[in-house]
């Protein structure tokens, strides 16, 4: 009987150890890991990005005042040139011919003139005697009148055809670099057809189009440019006209822009314009585009309210103000400086989910955006 005691004992004592060792706690749930973005008031500097092209201020358009065959083309693209350079011939055979026979006709004219202006003055003589009516006298003076105008007219016929002969040859109305060629040895042009650019070289500008919504913000803006050539070198310059039309294709707004400091710029180059302009300090803060959200149908944004130093807290969602949007962030206020805002996965929050800093948040998104 002590024996059979003993046994259960011991049975009961087995029993207990093993229902101990089954009843294990659960594992503490894993908190979810987020991103986050602090937020700052320190009025970061906005650039705006424009890709354009060095230009000159001063290019035009050449043609030959007249029409005919090229038979000379002393230039080709990008050939530097001085005023007065000659740059095309024309066949001049048939305005040499015109001179010609202009000549010839003022000299008819001429002497019919002189002939004219001789019977006047015989006729005057004559009339002190009554030998000449004063009709006739009329008529002489009349003649002599119109031979005269005649022998004007067709030496203005002949300054005209001189002219036109002059205009075969065609000349750099000033120094510059031919940009654009239209026309070869043999083309027969017409008169006032555009044959070739010349670019004046001494005010080279960058050129660019600028978009409607960024017309008021681009006339307020500080501006750096730098070529694609040299990139890592940039300079100061100054806006010197924005088209006050919008293109008719484009819709875009030309823009102008010179250096500040005299320099030679590659006529054609690339260039990389950046406006920069400031946004008012304690006015706005960028976050990731992707960290807002609504509520009731309002810009909103997930903040994470830490409990102490830990890096652990309980997310919130906040109406926020939009400003405005600069590439892959918008601009927000409404929220306390140093806030942390969940910057991925927003979709996943609810209001008091606790939450664990990524071991790489908060991000300075301020600093990283300049």
């Amino acid at each position: 009987m002590k024996n059979f005691s003993q046994a259960a004992v011991l049975a009961a004592s087995l029993v207990a150890l093993l229902s101990a060792c089954s009843r294990e706690e659960p594992p503490a749930k894993a908190l979810r890991a987020v991103r986050t973005t602090e937020v700052r008031y320190d009025g970061p500097g906005e650039v705006d990005r424009y890709v354009g092209t060095v230009q000159s201020r001063h290019e035009v358009e050449q043609s030959f005042r007249v029409g005919g065959k090229v038979t000379q083309r002393k230039v080709e693209v990008g050939e530097a040139v001085r005023e007065g350079d000659i740059i095309g011939v024309l066949d001049d055979v048939d305005y040499r011919l015109a001179e010609q026979a202009a000549r010839q006709q003022l000299v008819a004219s001429t002497a019919q003139a002189r002939q004219a202006e001789s019977d006047r003055k015989r006729l005057e003589a004559l009339k002190a005697d009554g030998s000449v009516s004063p009709a006739e006298e009329e008529q002489a003076q009349t003649r002599a009148q119109q031979t005269k105008a005649a022998a004007e007219a067709d030496e203005r016929k002949l300054e005209l055809a001189r002219n036109r002969l002059s205009y075969t040859v065609l000349r750099a109305p000033r120094s510059g670099v031919v940009t654009a060629l239209r026309f070869e040895v043999g083309q027969v042009v017409a008169e006032g057809q555009p044959i070739l650019t010349l670019a004046g070289d001494g005010e080279p500008e960058i050129v660019v189009d600028v978009p409607e919504d960024r017309y008021a913000a681009f006339k307020e803006g500080r501006f750096k440019a730098s070529l694609a050539s040299m990139p890592d070198e940039t300079f100061d310059v100054e806006l010197r006209e924005l088209a006050p039309q919008a293109a008719a294709q484009t819709r875009t707004y030309r823009a102008r822009l010179k250096p500040v400091a005299s320099r030679r710029l590659p006529l054609g180059a690339t260039a990389t314009l950046l406006v920069e302009r400031n946004a008012a300090a304690g006015e706005v803060a960028p976050i990731p585009a992707g960290a807002l959200t609504q509520s009731k149908g309002q810009p909103a944004v997930w903040i994470v309210r830490r409990q102490g130093g830990e890096p652990t807290g309980a997310v919130d969602l906040v109406q926020v103000a939009v400003h405005g949007y600069r590439n892959e962030e918008v601009l927000v206020s409404g929220l306390p400086a140093g806030e942390l805002v969940v910057t991925a996965g927003v979709h996943k929050m609810a209001p008091g989910l606790q939450v664990a800093l990524s071991a790489n948040a908060p991000t300075n998104l301020a600093k990283a955006s300049r």
